[in-house]
């Protein structure tokens, strides 16, 4: 299946009788958020009594989410407190990553977002010429890292490219050759663990989101082999009525033809603009500025894509997640293209940059799904 996460205030708690599981929930978002803190100093922020906080806590500790790591410095007299902080050797997810499929990449994630073991495989897989990529390969990953994590794992988070229903079967992905494939069920046959698989750029986005608390109404564009991107709008992941929001790697952007797509259409935005044309063109010494470069064309292309998401959500910030070194030239390209179609904000400027940490950033947040998934925690 593929949850939506959620922003969970760390400083509203609802009554226990009607939801201890999200106090629970609150006491470790803000252990994630504090690091090592009292139970005292956990009650005042959650917003509980000392009472509830000490069963709280000692529940988790029972679960083997928390644990106690020793007492605080101690200026005056009187009993030095007792610290807790999260358990990480409890908190472990198995996040994999199919977004290159000439590499794909499974690993072991700590509750801080840390890749503690990496495993990486190479695929052969050429769309066009109807090589596919087999699905027991991502098996045969999962359970070469799942042999050697440290600690049992809460779940196992994917990110892949394509359209994925609620089921975790991804229905379309021409880059991978992919058409109804069962991946949740069949991980889950293979691993026996729970299975969330969700589309590369929304997971991607969940990452940045975790990063970047402040951010609320932003688009997030993942730059690969193709392109797609997540939109969140108040703090929310928006996933559409067939869950496939975000999906404009193959929308059409313009009249005026193009090569052909791996869906088999012309003019594709993911034929205008794609890490490997970025790559080509760097290589080949092309002149980002020149009018007919990747960077110019692809960048305007995205942009023509982008404004009418843009102007139809107030969205506030575009983020370019994929090699920074690619991309920093596109986002000035991107910038001046919105505003030549988008009417000037009355406040703040749209905002177009890089993700903040773009590195293993569809690991994380795979990993971060699980996280939600299982205990509430974003």
């Amino acid at each position: 299946m593929s949850p939506t996460p959620r922003r969970v205030s760390t400083s509203t708690a609802v009554l226990p009788a009607d939801g201890r599981r999200q106090n629970l929930s609150l006491v470790l978002q803000t252990l994630r958020r504090l690091g090592p803190t009292s139970r005292a100093q956990l009650a005042r922020e959650v917003g509980v009594t000392k009472v509830t906080m000490s069963d709280l806590v000692a529940e988790l500790i029972g679960e083997g989410r928390v644990r106690d790591v020793g007492t605080a410095e101690q200026a005056g007299p009187g009993k030095p407190a007792t610290l807790v902080d999260l358990d990480r050797s409890g908190l472990l997810t198995l996040a994999v990553d199919l977004s290159v499929p000439a590499r794909l990449q499974a690993a072991v994630v700590d509750v801080t977002g840390a890749v503690l073991h990496r495993e990486e495989r190479a695929a052969a897989v050429d769309a066009d010429e109807g090589r596919g990529l087999d699905p027991a390969v991502v098996v045969e990953l999962v359970r070469s890292v799942l042999a050697v994590a440290p600690h049992p794992v809460l779940g196992i988070g994917i990110g892949t490219p394509g359209l994925v229903d609620p089921e975790g079967t991804v229905r379309t992905a021409p880059n991978l050759g992919w058409t109804d494939v069962a991946l949740r069920a069949l991980v889950a046959e293979a691993t026996g663990l729970p299975v969330l698989v969700t589309n590369d750029s929304d997971a991607a986005t969940q990452a940045e989101l975790s990063a970047t608390p402040g951010s609320q109404d932003l688009v997030l564009v993942q730059v690969g082999r193709g392109v797609g991107c997540g939109v969140v709008s108040g703090g929310r992941l928006v996933r559409g009525a067939h869950h496939a929001a975000g999906e404009i790697g193959h929308v059409t952007v313009g009249t005026d033809g193009g090569e052909t797509c791996s869906c088999g259409r012309r003019g594709c935005l993911e034929t205008w603009l794609s890490v490997p044309r970025l790559r080509a063109a760097a290589d080949a010494g092309e002149d980002p500025a020149s009018t007919e470069s990747v960077v110019e064309v692809g960048g305007h292309r995205l942009a023509v894509a982008l404004a009418p998401l843009v102007a139809a959500l107030d969205l506030s910030e575009v983020v370019l997640a994929g090699p920074a070194a690619l991309l920093e030239p596109v986002v000035p390209v991107v910038a001046r293209s919105l505003a030549d179609r988008l009417l000037p904000s009355l406040d703040t400027p749209l905002t177009v940059r890089l993700a903040t940490s773009p590195e293993d950033i569809v690991l994380r947040g795979a990993a971060a799904l699980v996280l939600w998934d299982r205990l509430g925690v974003v």
